[in-house]
């Protein structure tokens, strides 16, 4: 593979329908070890909870399975929930796993999971609240990008490059909301926990790592294993607000979420830019940049392969919690109302789907228009083989692409 831009895989460990979160386990090891055979640069983990249809609740777990599945690719979490851990818990669970797989580990860091400080915003972090998206069929007929009966693209803008920016999605408050998000909350803290801030949180990591943590009253901690770890702290976005300017502050990689929330990728991007400061670890801005990707040997066979997808972000987006992955013909018996297709609308139009030629087209749109020095590509699936094969079709064009 080309490594002028490198790509990178993020896997959620999806549950295809009919089958169990065991067999999607096996899956997870199997595409790591395949995606290693095909070159791309890293394997992020997801955290999500309480989806029937996710079954990477904990990405530091997953990440010791894929790494000792593995012997080269780098792996890491894309990305751990602060909302849901403590500075120290990341430090003693990604120093652990440094010290088996030494110079291999990557810590993404998201903010997901804390208390929402503006309801509104989208969640960030590899998949926010779970988000997923993707194409849609109805009985009949296709709905996707460029479909007379899908949502259209009359309200969103494009690139210079053509990259396509949808309106940004507001209804994250709807399931900030959700008796399901409360649950959720309620389930993963102890009763009256609170969040810290989330920059605050990040320094206490950082410092720990180097060994330089003092308490406010000046007491010092030290973790083992920990202390010293090589990993490598990425900060995950979806804007340009709290995380873009934490890692920018910081001198630290800043993973922008095309793939959770189109509509801002370019705004992130150039928030963290614009306020980025040199550190002993970074001495510019480093961007890597996701996109949801299904690639097969043609348009046709790539959109079938996808059309489970649009289901399977409504789900998400009613506060239902991601469902089994459907297969095509399920998707196809969905009846589709105005209301689902505008719910799922910005994240159907910015899947990337189709032939390798099609696919590396609109990934190269999307390098160019964000700058990315790496592009996460994450795909699903209902056939594990499918999706190792959208791998490897894409490792290898983007690899030949001129």
């Amino acid at each position: 593979m080309s490594s002028d831009v490198p790509l990178s895989v993020l896997d959620l460990v999806p549950i295809s329908s009919g089958s169990t979160a065991a067999e999607a386990l096996r899956n997870t090891l199997d595409l790591a070890r395949r995606a290693e055979e095909f070159g791309y640069h890293r394997y992020w983990l997801a955290e999500h909870h309480l989806n029937p249809g996710v079954a990477g609740t904990s990405p530091a777990l997953i990440i010791s399975l894929v790494a000792g599945a593995t012997a080269r690719i780098r792996v890491g979490s894309g990305a751990v929930q602060l909302g849901h851990h403590t500075p120290l818990s990341v430090v003693e669970q990604f120093g652990l796993l440094d010290a088996v797989y030494p110079g291999r580990i990557d810590l993404g860091l998201g903010r997901s999971g804390g208390a929402p400080r503006t309801p509104a915003a989208p969640a960030e972090g590899a998949a926010g609240v779970a988000e997923g998206a993707g194409e849609s069929e109805e009985p009949g007929k296709e709905y996707g990008p460029g479909k007379e009966d899908g949502p259209g693209r009359t309200e969103g803008t494009f690139t210079d490059s053509g990259l396509y920016l949808p309106p940004k999605y507001t209804g994250f408050s709807r399931l900030l909301a959700s008796p399901r998000f409360r649950l959720h909350q309620a389930l993963l803290r102890q009763p009256g926990a609170t969040t810290p801030e989330y920059p605050d949180q990040i320094d206490d990591i950082l410092a720990l790592l180097a060994g330089e943590y003092r308490s406010a009253d000046g007491v010092e901690a030290h973790v083992v294993p920990g202390e010293g770890a090589a990993v490598e702290v990425w900060i995950l976005g979806s804007s340009g607000g709290t995380s873009a300017r934490t890692a920018a502050a910081r001198g630290l990689p800043f993973a922008a979420n095309y793939h959770v929330s189109p509509g801002t990728v370019v705004e992130a991007v150039e928030a963290y830019r614009k306020a980025f400061r040199p550190s002993p670890a970074l001495a510019g801005p480093r961007v890597l940049v996701s996109a949801d990707v299904v690639v097969a040997p043609d348009d046709a066979t790539a959109r079938r392969l996808a059309s489970g997808y649009g289901l399977w972000v409504r789900s998400i987006r009613t506060a239902e919690g991601a469902i089994p992955f459907p297969t095509p013909e399920e998707a196809a018996r969905h009846r589709w109302s105005d209301e689902d297709r505008a719910l799922v609308a910005d994240r159907v139009d910015t899947q990337f789907v189709g032939s390798p030629e099609t696919v590396v087209e609109r990934l190269e749109a999307l390098r160019a228009a964000t700058g990315a020095d790496e592009l996460l590509i994450t795909t699903i699936t209902h056939g594990h083989e499918d999706r190792v094969r959208s791998y490897e079709l894409l490792a290898d064009a983007w690899a030949k692409r001129s």
